[in-house]
C-alpha cells in the first residue's frame, strides 16, 4: 500500500476508484464500504484510493472540543493496510481547505489531483465551504469531466455512523464485548512509559505509567482490565488500571499497567495495550493493605481469563 501525505507528490493513478472519509476506527461498517471500493477497482482494472483527513475536520470546523479518536492517524493507516487498499492519501485539513467552494473542491482537488474513474460516496456526503457540495453536484461535474459517481447504500451508511457512536459509547462504559463486535478487533491504546510515584512496588505490584502518544485517543472507562501488552514486539500479559487512584486521594486520571512475570526497566519505551476483559470498576479503598488484597483478587481474575481464553 502506498501512503501519500503531500498532494504535490501524488502519482498518476490508473483508473482511480476513490472513497472519502475520516474512517476513524476502520470498523466493521467501514470495511463494508472498503469492500465495495476494492470490488469496483477490480471491475475497472483500476486502483483503490482512500482519501482521509488530518487533523479531524471537527477540530477545524464545527465542534472543536471533545474529539475522541478510536485510532490515531498512524493506527488508521496500519488498519487500512490490512484491508489491502492500494493507496491512502492523507489530506491536511486546514482552514484553506475547508474554505474551498464546492466547485473548487471538485475541479481543483478531486479532478486535478486524482483524475478519478469512479467516486464511491454516501448520499449525504457534503463538502466545500459551508458544506454546500453534495452528491448531485458531483454527478453533474462527473458528466462534464468524465467520471462516475456511485452511491453507498443509505442503510449501510447509517449503520456505519451508528457503529462509530456505539463503539465510543461502549468503550466509555467499559463494554469491551460490544466494542470488539463492532470494531472487528480488540481495542488498543499506545503510549510511552513515564515515571510515576512508584507506590505499586511497595505492595508487590509495580506498574508502568503510560503517557498516550496522542491525547485525543479515546481511553476506556475507569476500572481494571485484563490486557495484552506488546513490548519490543513481544506479547505479555497483565492488568491495567485507569482512574484517579482514590486510595491516595489522586486528583488526575492515570493509566497504569502491571505486567505479569516482568522485571525490566522500561522508562521512555513504547507499549501497546490491547484490552481483553473488564475486571472491575474503580473503587475507593481506605489503605494499601486493602488495595493489595484487592489486587491479588484482580490478578487471579485476569489469569483465569487468560487461561480460559486459550
Amino acid at each position: 500500500m502506498k501512503v501519500f501525505k503531500d498532494l504535490n507528490q501524488l502519482l498518476a493513478f490508473n483508473n482511480a476508484v476513490i472513497t472519502i472519509g475520516t474512517f476513524d476506527g476502520v470498523h466493521e461498517g467501514h470495511k463494508k464500504i472498503l469492500k465495495q471500493l476494492k470490488e469496483q477497482a477490480i471491475t475497472v482494472n483500476g486502483e483503490s484510493i482512500v482519501i482521509t483527513f488530518y487533523p479531524h475536520p471537527r477540530k477545524v470546523v464545527g465542534d472543536t472540543t471533545g474529539v475522541l479518536l478510536l485510532t490515531t492517524l498512524e493506527e488508521k493507516i496500519e488498519l487500512l493496510k490490512k484491508e489491502l487498499i492500494d493507496n491512502v492519501v492523507v489530506v491536511e485539513f486546514n482552514e484553506d481547505f475547508a474554505n474551498q467552494t464546492a466547485e473548487e473542491y471538485i475541479s481543483d482537488f478531486l479532478f486535478k489531483k486524482f483524475k478519478p474513474h469512479t467516486l464511491i460516496i454516501g448520499y449525504d456526503h457534503h463538502f466545500g465551504y459551508k458544506r454546500k457540495g453534495n452528491y448531485e453536484l458531483l454527478e453533474k461535474f462527473g458528466q462534464k469531466l468524465g467520471f462516475s459517481v456511485k452511491e453507498i447504500d443509505e442503510k449501510l451508511l447509517s449503520e456505519t455512523a451508528i457503529s462509530s457512536t456505539r463503539i465510543r459509547k461502549a468503550l466509555l462504559q467499559t463494554d469491551l464485548y460490544t466494542a470488539k463486535q463492532l470494531l472487528g478487533y480488540d481495542y488498543f491504546i499506545e503510549g510511552k512509559v513515564i515515571e510515576g510515584d512508584k507506590l505499586g512496588r511497595t505492595i508487590g505490584y509495580p506498574t508502568a505509567n503510560l503517557q498516550l502518544h496522542n491525547e485525543e485517543k479515546l481511553v476506556p472507562g475507569d476500572g481494571v482490565y485484563a490486557v495484552e501488552i506488546i513490548w519490543n514486539k513481544q506479547p505479555l500479559q497483565g492488568m491495567l488500571y485507569i482512574g484517579s487512584r482514590p486510595v491516595v486521594n489522586g486528583k488526575r486520571r492515570v493509566i497504569e499497567v502491571n505486567i505479569f512475570n516482568f522485571n525490566e526497566t522500561i522508562y521512555q519505551e513504547n507499549l501497546k495495550i490491547i484490552f481483553q476483559s473488564y475486571i472491575r470498576a474503580d473503587i475507593n479503598m481506605s489503605n494499601f493493605e486493602e488495595l493489595k488484597r484487592q489486587l491479588d483478587v484482580d490478578k487471579t481474575s485476569a489469569l483465569t481469563f487468560f487461561k480460559n481464553s486459550k
